[in-house]
């Protein structure tokens, strides 16, 4: 089913979650669910979990959000016109009538598999239609006799009508009968009028069908002579004049439809990726093809003015840089964070709760209070584990009393002891022996933009020295990786200890070591590497005083 055949809603929070932006999620989804029957409301993520929340989501037996990569619009939301797919056998005539009943210009040609084998517009059909020099034309295409009675509007007299007009040409019988000897030749298909005299010679000159126009009738003697000669017979109520005119129109589409170099697109593929294509070709209509490879149905540049963007709201964050890929494409209804305004523009006004909070899980677990609605065992859990772990476990400056009083109330209906919990939670989330080096940098990075300067900060926490100490070298290495990777000027990894409450910290790119220098006391311009006691919170202790250096230098 595509998106736009529902009335899904995605919660989403932003790239390389943390257990906050996750779990806030799933949990807003759960109440959006509860106090609003019209809309269906689905809890994604924007990147892989880290060990930290995977930990959260096992225990409490939550099943993870599907990732996903990208919200802007796609073909899949766009109006499909399902016009229905035809056989390769059927006459220009029938494909030219089923255009005009349809009001399409272009028909879309599938075996009876539904595999699209060729497109045929009605710019072909004309064309074939105004070549009509090749008196060999219709033979060549071989239509079935069946074909050319019913484009005629026909009545078959004798002869057999599964059979194939190929070989021969196309002539009038036409002037004296002394003359048909000059262009009538075996195999031909012959048009002509009630004159008995010409159609006798016709016959002994061997041809392989005769039209009979007027809806003139046929002696008993022609009859006889034309199943003797095994010759198809065939009456049309036409003069000559239209019956020549309408003859080729019996041509099966297959002879003239266009069967190479098709351009097509897929359910998945995303309209930016698409509008270029469209602009470039002449093509009025596109294919649309499934998973398999199978027909859906057509789209035209006209479809893309009122396509049906995705519906999202944005949790855990407002910074564009932050947001799932596609976001300008997207429909932001609502946003719910607890950090500071950023680059984030929306098109029309969305319902907006920010909060000085140490956590999202907190603002949201307010709301479920004053909407009036009960809290469950397992999202109690969701988001007392990621108050937790956005305030280290009230350790975070940026934890409130709100904060700790939340957290406390949702471990009493989750049935946790915090402690026990926490330690447990940070340690899974601290185990970096079976991470690669690129996981650990971006498991918690986020990308800002301050002074024309694009920076990147990563958080890695840990409970101990010791493991911060295994993976130090390992970032330091990867540094340069990451400035080239996310294409950023500067960036910068928080190596966090959560039971000293000190971060030591790490830089690279021209000007960082400035930057760092000129933002803390205990930095110098010249260091890569410095260690902040009692800075642990990247939103409230950090990030601010980065931009504010950057502004004033």
């Amino acid at each position: 089913m595509s998106y736009s055949e529902t009335n899904s809603v995605w919660v989403c929070g932003h790239k390389n979650p943390d257990t906050d932006s996750i779990c806030a999620a799933i949990a807003y989804a759960a109440l959006k669910n509860q106090t609003d029957q019209e809309q269906h409301y689905e809890a994604k993520r924007a990147g892989a979990m880290n060990g930290e929340t995977a930990y959260v989501l096992d225990y409490f037996g939550v099943e993870a959000p599907e990732q996903i990569s990208d919200v802007g619009a796609q073909v899949k939301d766009i109006n499909i016109r399902r016009t229905a797919g035809v056989r390769a056998g059927i006459t220009l005539k029938k494909a030219w009538e089923l255009m005009q009943t349809e009001r399409v210009v272009t028909l879309p040609i599938v075996n009876e598999s539904r595999k699209l084998i060729g497109l045929i517009s009605n710019n072909d059909i004309a064309m074939c239609y105004m070549e009509v020099s090749n008196q060999e034309s219709l033979s060549q295409a071989r239509p079935q006799y069946k074909n050319i009675i019913e484009t005629l509007n026909g009545t078959l007299l004798t002869g057999n009508e599964h059979g194939i007009f190929m070989h021969g040409k196309v002539e009038v019988a036409a002037g004296n009968k002394e003359r048909v000897d000059e262009y009538i030749e075996k195999d031909d298909l012959v048009i002509l009028g009630d004159r008995e005299e010409m159609q006798r010679r016709s016959l002994e000159l061997d041809v392989s069908c005769m039209v009979i126009c007027g809806g003139s009738q046929v002696s008993t003697e022609i009859l006889e002579m034309a199943k003797r000669r095994d010759c198809v017979l065939i009456s049309t109520p036409f003069d000559t004049f239209t019956t020549a005119r309408l003859i080729n129109q019996s041509m099966p589409i297959k002879s003239i439809m266009t069967k190479n170099g098709l351009v097509t697109f897929e359910l998945e593929d995303y309209v930016e990726d698409i509008r270029d294509v469209m602009s470039k070709e002449r093509h009025r209509d596109f294919p649309v093809l499934d998973e398999n490879g199978d027909y859906v149905g057509m789209i035209s540049r006209r479809n893309l003015l009122n396509m049906q963007k995705k519906r999202v709201i944005l949790v855990d964050h407002n910074e564009k840089t932050q947001a799932v890929d596609g976001i300008s494409g997207a429909e932001i209804l609502e946003i719910i964070d607890h950090h500071r305004l950023g680059s984030l523009e929306t098109m029309s006004p969305v319902f907006f709760r920010n909060q000085p909070l140490g956590s999202t899980s907190s603002i949201i677990w307010k709301m479920y209070q004053e909407m009036g609605v009960e809290v469950d065992e397992k999202i109690a859990g969701l988001l007392c584990a990621a108050i937790i772990s956005d305030t280290l476990m009230f350790r975070s400056p940026t934890c409130t009393a709100s904060d700790k009083e939340a957290a406390e109330q949702l471990a009493k209906i989750a049935g946790i002891d915090i402690q026990t919990f926490a330690s447990n939670m940070f340690r899974a989330g601290s185990d970096f022996s079976k991470k690669s080096i690129e996981e650990i940098c971006y498991l918690d990075f986020k990308t800002f933009t301050a002074e024309k300067i694009t920076f990147g900060v990563s958080q890695i926490s840990a409970m101990s020295s010791l493991d911060l100490a295994d993976v130090k070298q390992r970032v330091q290495d990867y540094l340069d990786t990451m400035l080239l990777e996310r294409k950023l000027d500067m960036v910068f990894v928080m190596l966090t200890n959560i039971v000293l409450e000190q971060s030591e910290i790490l830089c690279a790119g021209e000007g960082a070591s400035k930057v760092l220098g000129q933002a803390f006391r205990d930095a110098t311009e010249e260091q890569d590497e410095v260690l902040l006691r009692g800075v642990v919170s990247r939103k409230k202790q950090f990030i601010p005083e980065l931009i504010r250096a950057m502004q004033e230098s």
